[in-house]
């Protein structure tokens, strides 16, 4: 939506953002063995060249340590590439179920307004730990709405019915930086 003095203007878009960026410039704030001697100025700096509208846009922002050499060869012992898609697969056919009654609405992410409200009931433990969320990291609107979609979307990725806090909590995570942990 462009928005300009005397007009509106609404062009169909729909894409996915998938963004990376140092911690700072020289790119080794966070290794201590290479310690930036800026810190933690040049980071905040450096990350404060992104604007925070523009940041708050990102539904999900994690940080990801530098792999160490010597870490290259431990075996994977994660989950299997199948059993994610098929966790995945199973969570989009129970957001295309739960939201086929609506013509434009097929994923948690698409959930707005109304839609919003409906789905996205909490029980008190939950709601009183985003409110206390929301005030402590003083979210925008926009901020705790893409937390509730997000949490949506663990829950139906953990195959639960009700989002519960430790949903939230998760989803909650994803939007801190390690500044904002500390």
């Amino acid at each position: 939506m462009i928005a300009r003095a005397n007009a509106h203007v609404k062009y169909p878009c729909r894409f996915t953002l998938i963004a990376a960026a140092n911690p700072c410039r020289c790119g080794y704030m966070t290794q201590p063995e290479q310690a930036c001697n800026r810190a933690p100025l040049c980071g905040a700096d450096y990350m404060g060249r992104i604007s925070g509208p523009l940041m708050d846009r990102f539904d999900i922002r994690i940080e990801v340590p530098p792999v160490r050499f010597r870490d290259l060869n431990i075996p994977n012992d994660g989950e299997p590439s199948a059993a994610i898609a098929a966790r995945v697969k199973a969570a989009r056919q129970l957001q295309l179920d739960r939201l086929a009654e609506f013509e434009t609405v097929h994923t948690n992410a698409d959930m707005q307004g109304n839609v919003l409200e409906k789905f996205m009931k909490f029980d008190t433990e939950a709601t009183t730990y985003l409110d206390r969320a929301a005030q402590k990291l003083d979210l925008t609107a926009r901020g705790y709405h893409r937390i509730m979609r997000v949490a949506r979307t663990i829950a139906d990725l953990d195959q639960s019915g009700p989002t519960r806090k430790n949903h939230l909590a998760e989803a909650i995570s994803f939007r801190l930086t390690q500044r904002d942990k500390s």
